[in-house]
């Protein structure tokens, strides 16, 4: 727009239950999100895709028709033809294989609990942060897979406050949500960041894949 003023998202929605897709709507809409189509398959979300200017996708994971990983596998389609758009997928479960595959998509993608539904503000900034082509993983799913860390795992490289600072990458906060969250300085988690990147040895790729290379790490951590 001319002043500057970022047009509302336009995201489309799939879940063959009715009632949550209507929940998801309600709250994308309520945060400024334009929802402009509401369907029941991966199929049916992925004519919509072709059809129309989408900036994100939200779907569940298990739909028909054989209630497995349809949702994954619409996602893993979208890439292939390579579609960049932001695609969230929603599961009931906390499945850290769930998750791996969906950041092993590459970026703008991200993986939560359809409870967060009822957490307006954590799926709205999930959208938001998919859109611009970051990553989300739902802190449970993070909560596990730290607790799972083995000693030789790369992961334990890490401080304390660099764990935290990786955590909260993975849940899709900038650095600057994490200076907030973490009452740091931004300079500070900057510092926090480049260590994290470092001792992981990521150096190589460009800024932005190494932070989704990075939550890849956490979610591999066995």
């Amino acid at each position: 727009m001319a002043d500057g003023t970022r047009s509302p998202l336009r995201v489309a929605v799939a879940d063959d239950a009715l009632l949550l897709r209507e929940g998801i709507q309600k709250v994308l809409e309520g945060g400024g999100i334009d929802v402009v189509a509401s369907v029941g398959t991966g199929d049916e979300l992925l004519e919509v895709v072709r059809a129309d200017e989408i900036d994100v996708a939200v779907l569940d994971i298990r739909m028909p028709p054989s209630f497995r990983d349809e949702g994954i596998v619409a996602l893993e389609s979208l890439r292939a033809s390579g579609s960049k758009i932001g695609v969230l997928l929603l599961s009931m479960y906390a499945t850290p294989e769930y998750a791996l595959r969906v950041m092993g998509a590459g970026s703008g993608t991200g993986y939560l609990l359809k409870e967060r539904v009822s957490e307006p503000q954590t799926l709205v900034r999930a959208v938001e942060t998919v859109a611009d082509g970051g990553s989300v993983v739902d802190p449970e799913v993070v909560e596990q897979l730290v607790r799972r860390t083995r000693a030789d795992d790369p992961l334990a490289r890490l401080t304390e406050r660099e764990r935290s600072v990786l955590e909260l990458m993975a849940q899709g906060y900038s650095n600057g949500g994490i200076a907030q969250t973490l009452f740091l300085g931004l300079k500070t988690v900057e510092t926090h960041v480049r260590s994290i990147l470092q001792k992981l040895d990521l150096e190589e790729s460009p800024e932005h894949h190494r932070r989704v290379l990075a939550v890849l790490t956490l979610l591999g951590a066995r």
